[in-house]
């Protein structure tokens, strides 16, 4: 029953929609199209004002509205809460009217809706925390800003757009930690070093890079890489003397040193250890592998196995020993073995 009230609510619901599509008067003038949507702006009336700004576009694509209904098309846009349709209006207004007196609002505009998709009603009402997000939207954003900023430098959208570079920039570098943060936790130190360096080198005068210079030293503290763990960790205190990560001095790693033991010698408190911990760079895989090759070499019948003049079976080391010293002739010996 649930299911159907689902379907019958979603149907009603289309349906409003539908019917809620206003008809623009076709005997409409263009300017009385231009002053009733002006109109619908004054009054937030969104829906409305972009349906006359469309009707007047399609129907007068020459008049003297023509280029300004197109800008606030795209304003109308933002404000109904469709990015998609502000942003294509955007690109099209940039297209068609490079040169424009007023296509700097156009690119403000643009980066305006990438600025604001990521803020959805959840976010408004509650305490996210924006730098955990998908930052798609905001390095959108920041690119369309940068583009606004480098063209139309005086343009009196590019303060509020530098202000808001600034933000979009701190959020980025905040997601590349927590990114890092992640890796740590997962063990995956090569990694988490090589995030914390891109911050450190991308993301400079952010929050971030005191971050970035203590995921890096306790990566390569990890990776056993103790002269780039070194350097680090001088750069963060000479920059970064009151970062969270050192205490009186010393650095403390953020993440616990991972155990990595089996279950069986964790629940004995180690008496049973099934299996030693990894030496750095070490993997099971590569044990496993290594040990098969072991066990098929072990199961090769004697008789199959090199032996000497004596009939006795040649060790691997004595028989590679023989091979490469016995049987070499005075000539391999002159020519240091070019002829072998």
């Amino acid at each position: 029953m649930q299911v159907k009230h689902l379907l019958l609510i979603a149907i009603l619901a289309l349906t409003a929609a539908c019917s809620s599509k206003e008809v623009v008067d076709e005997n409409l003038s263009e300017v009385e199209l231009y002053q009733q949507a002006q109109t619908d702006l004054d009054n937030n009336n969104y829906t409305s004002a972009t349906a006359k700004l469309k009707a007047l576009e399609s129907r007068y694509p020459f008049g003297r509205y023509a280029d300004q209904a197109q800008l606030e098309l795209i304003y109308a846009n933002y404000k109904n809460t469709e990015p998609e349709a502000a942003k294509s209006a955007a690109e099209r207004f940039i297209r068609l009217h490079p040169q424009h007196p007023n296509v700097d609002y156009a690119y403000y505009l643009k980066g305006l809706t990438s600025f604001d998709q990521d803020v959805g009603l959840l976010s408004r009402f509650l305490p996210l925390d924006m730098t955990k997000r998908d930052p798609g939207a905001a390095r959108d954003s920041y690119n369309e800003f940068a583009q606004l900023t480098s063209r139309f430098p005086n343009s009196r959208y590019s303060p509020d757009a530098k202000q808001r570079m600034i933000y979009l920039r701190n959020l980025l570098a905040a997601y590349e930690i927590h990114v890092a943060d992640y890796y740590l936790t997962r063990q995956a130190y090569v990694a988490a070093a090589n995030r914390g360096r891109y911050v450190v080198e991308n993301f400079q005068e952010t929050p971030s890079v005191g971050d970035g210079l203590a995921v890096m030293t306790e990566a390569y503290q990890r990776l056993h890489l103790d002269e780039l763990a070194a350097t680090s960790l001088e750069t963060l205190k000479l920059n970064y003397p009151n970062h969270p990560s050192l205490v009186d001095g010393q650095f403390v790693p953020s993440v616990a040193e991972a155990d990595n033991r089996s279950w069986l010698s964790k629940a004995t408190l180690g008496l049973i250890e099934s299996r030693p911990p990894l030496p750095p760079g070490e993997t099971r895989a590569n044990q496993d592998v290594q040990k098969q090759f072991q066990d098929a070499k072990d199961a090769i019948p004697n008789e199959l196995k090199p032996k000497n003049a004596n009939g006795d079976v040649i060790e691997e080391e004595n028989h590679e020993a023989e091979g490469n010293n016995s049987d070499r002739s005075w000539f391999s010996y002159m020519t240091f073995g070019v002829f072998d």
